[in-house]
């Protein structure tokens, strides 16, 4: 029995004391919030090595021929010309007028607003809308 004491008293007193304790210390590591400078080339190639997205080129970025780039500004130029001729037979050299009219699947209603006269255009075969105001003077 009093060997279980001292053993006791003895584990009462000295593990305490064998215990040590420190301070903890948040150290980063990204060298972005911190972190130690040399660290950047291995956080760059670990996150290389784990990017799973390939670089794609199909994107619509690429040059366009000089054909191409002629006949995209032939067809904005044709379809400028036709629209202008479109505006001139319908109204003439007078302003816009209040109303609805009709260009094949185009439905265009032209209101007046506070902010001045709005145009709402709506392509009944996508659904697509387009609103224009052009402010009073």
């Amino acid at each position: 029995m009093k060997k279980v004491k001292v053993l006791l008293f003895f584990a009462l007193f000295s593990i305490p004391y064998l215990m040590q304790s420190q301070q903890l210390v948040y150290k980063p590591v990204n060298p972005a919030f911190g972190g130690d400078t040399f660290n950047y080339n291995w956080l760059l190639s670990s996150a290389e090595s784990q990017n799973k997205f390939t670089e794609d080129n199909g994107l619509g970025f690429e040059q366009q021929t000089e054909l191409e780039r002629f006949t995209e500004t032939l067809n904005r130029q044709l379809l400028n010309s036709l629209s202008q001729d479109l505006f001139q037979q319908e109204f003439g050299d007078s302003a816009l007028t209040v109303g609805t009219y009709v260009f094949g699947s185009l439905v265009v209603d032209v209101t007046p607003t506070t902010d001045g006269l709005a145009i709402n255009i709506l392509d009944t075969e996508t659904g697509d809308q387009t609103q224009i105001i052009i402010p009073n003077n």
